[in-house]
């Protein structure tokens, strides 16, 4: 990627980002973003280093360490450790965009590790923050233009002291079809019950946010389903309103506003990321 693109004369970036949420709903979110300088990647290509930043595998494949120092705000120490199997939809997590499949014009990739031991701490200006808890990670690789790769997502992690379950869905542009791909798994303590293609997530009440003119869902239908190591069927699911809006982004805010209209008129899609979270339902 990085040879292709010198080649080309596109410009390559990279930038380090964390968000702190307060869901008391008094406190600013903490957003920190910082551009990296003389990064790269082992020999192996598995764990990533820049100057005051660190994403360490270890030897065994279980665990990441991230740890950051780029940004006073925001100082990271964290550890993430594997407490079931990874796994990926299909053959290696990839989706790809094309007439011809053997010459596709894009691609993306996603691996689940969908329930994790977290601990360490952010340090912030107003004090160390402990993430001791349980979480997702996902390794995720995207060949194309995000506004080509989909016009709708919805992203579901929940996470509980003996379920965890995860799930990514999304309807690529007009240009593609209008395509539905759906991916989800489902754990019980230290073990995959179901997890690949398809699940389904259903919006089942909107509310129009007027700010930006976008039916932003209230309430979700959740349906995970597969088959369990022993060929039987398994379904599980969530039903109810989404609760708590914690923030809405907007993924181009520095993007000129005719730019943006241009974008959302031809691939359908809206620059807009709306985060929510149930206290009573989705603690950790």
């Amino acid at each position: 990627m990085f040879n292709w693109a010198k080649q080309h004369g596109v410009r390559i970036t990279c930038q380090f980002n964390t968000k702190i949420f307060h869901p008391d709903g008094t406190t600013p979110h903490l957003w920190s973003t910082n551009p990296l300088e003389n990064y790269g990647f082992d020999d192996e290509k598995l764990s990533f280093f820049a100057d005051d930043v660190a994403v360490t595998l270890s030897e065994d494949g279980n665990e990441f360490t991230i740890k950051s120092v780029v940004n006073p705000n925001s100082l990271v120490d964290l550890k993430m450790t594997k407490l079931a199997p990874a796994f990926v939809a299909g053959t290696d997590g990839t989706s790809t965009y094309a007439t011809d499949p053997e010459a596709p014009n894009g691609w993306m990739r996603h691996a689940f590790w969908p329930r994790n031991k977290v601990t360490g701490k952010i340090v912030t200006q107003a004090g160390a923050i402990d993430f001791t808890g349980r979480g997702l990670f996902v390794h995720a690789l995207q060949g194309m233009k995000p506004h080509h790769a989909a016009a709708k997502w919805n992203f579901i992690n929940f996470q509980s002291p003996t379920y965890s379950a995860v799930m990514m869905d999304f309807v690529t542009p007009p240009s593609y079809g209008e395509t539905n791909v759906n991916v989800g798994g489902l754990v019980i303590d230290g073990e995959i019950i179901i997890a690949g293609s398809p699940q389904l997530v259903t919006h089942t009440e909107t509310s129009e946010d007027e700010e930006v003119a976008w039916p932003v869902p209230t309430a979700l239908r959740l349906l995970w389903a597969g088959k369990n190591k022993d060929g039987k069927d398994v379904t599980a699911s969530w039903e109810g309103p989404l609760g708590q809006r914690l923030d809405r982004v907007d993924v181009m805010a520095e993007v000129p506003a005719i730019l943006k209209s241009i974008i959302g008129g031809v691939a359908g899609t809206r620059p807009y990321i709306y985060q929510v979270r149930d206290p009573n339902d989705f603690s950790s």
